[in-house]
């Protein structure tokens, strides 16, 4: 009895896929889409054979992300976890990417609130922690939590303090209407309010999951340190006893008016010019004063525009999607990824 080798067991497995492709492919997931504001309304569409799964086991794989509300009606492959080089994205010390694609950092303030996002249906703000070296004139920020208000919920994500940073422990803390949250660790755990408003998921088993407001918005959250190399590099000078954990995040607006503010939210505005000075290698922009607001859970700075009751006469919304720019090909809703 002739005895194969793994190279040649291997090698027949290939011949065999490609004669009979309909056997060895991956199962691919469809999806009909029921929202009847969605252009896709009732159309099925199929995950590609690249990302056959929109929620696969592994983390690190890329999933099938189905957007109804595109009128092209396709499926596309995009990493679950937050990209900190594509649209919507807040990251670091923090830099974030506006809708035309293009960079700029808001420093803000240590121990304050700012309003990232303000329309008539949605506010969100992000509360700074930080760090002032002696010598320096200002404060190195960092996003640590994100509160969220919608119609008369409220709903926020925090990344909890370590003295030293372990990711087997589990630096994400939620809330919904002032209770918090229990969401089970593991890749792929769920909770889901009584009603169906908010959709927590994990991405992995530990600091890492996505946010839904169905129909309104999706926001994925890691939380990550502030490692040694980060602090040699920049010099930060963080003191031995908190590594400053803090929020990576990426934003997919659905339901965004042309009169949206906030220091993200602005960029969203069909009108939007930037004021960030071009050629300089770090692009800052103000607004301190416009985008204050006195809480993680309050609607009163000088720019904010929401209101618990959504208004009839709101104007036609404008959807954008999540995209990963760290793909060269990537485009969508519109708008090109640039570098």
């Amino acid at each position: 009895m002739k005895i194969f080798s793994c190279k040649s067991q291997f090698i027949i497995l290939l011949i065999c896929a490609s004669i009979f492709p309909h056997i060895f492919a991956q199962k691919q997931e469809n999806v009909v889409c029921t929202s009847k504001k969605s252009p896709c309304f009732l159309k099925k569409i199929t995950c590609p054979t690249q990302c056959p799964y929109r929620k696969p086991k592994d983390p690190k794989a890329k999933a099938c992300y189905i957007n109804c509300d595109s009128p092209i009606c396709k499926a596309d492959c995009r990493y679950r976890k937050p990209s900190c080089n594509g649209v919507g994205a807040a990251c670091y010390d923090p830099r974030f990417i506006g809708a035309d694609g293009a960079v700029f950092y808001f420093h803000g303030k240590s121990n304050e609130h700012f309003s990232l996002v303000s329309d008539s249906n949605v506010q969100i703000n992000a509360r700074f922690i930080g760090h002032r070296p002696s010598g320096r004139s200002r404060d190195y920020t960092w996003i640590q939590a994100l509160g969220i208000l919608f119609g008369s919920h409220s709903f926020s994500v925090e990344a909890t303090k370590a003295a030293t940073w372990d990711s087997s422990i589990d630096h994400l803390r939620f809330f919904f209407d002032g209770d918090e949250v229990f969401l089970p660790q593991g890749a792929l755990s769920s909770w889901e309010s009584a009603r169906g408003e908010v959709v927590i998921e994990r991405v992995s088993s530990t600091n890492s999951a996505i946010i839904s407001l169905p129909e309104t918005m999706e926001i994925g959250v890691n939380v990550v340190p502030i490692t040694k190399e980060d602090d040699r590099i920049h010099n930060y000078q963080i003191p031995s006893d908190d590594c400053f954990s803090h929020l990576e995040v990426q934003f997919r607006f659905l339901d965004l008016s042309p009169e949206v503010e906030g220091v993200l939210g602005r960029t969203y505005r069909p009108d939007y010019e930037s004021q960030a000075i071009l050629g300089i290698a770090m692009p800052v922009v103000g607004g301190e004063d416009k985008y204050r607001t006195t809480s993680l859970l309050a609607a009163d700075c000088k720019k904010c525009v929401f209101s618990s009751v959504k208004n009839g006469d709101r104007k036609p919304t404008i959807n954008h999607g999540m995209m990963d720019c760290s793909d060269k090909f990537s485009t969508g809703n519109g708008i090109a990824c640039k570098k």
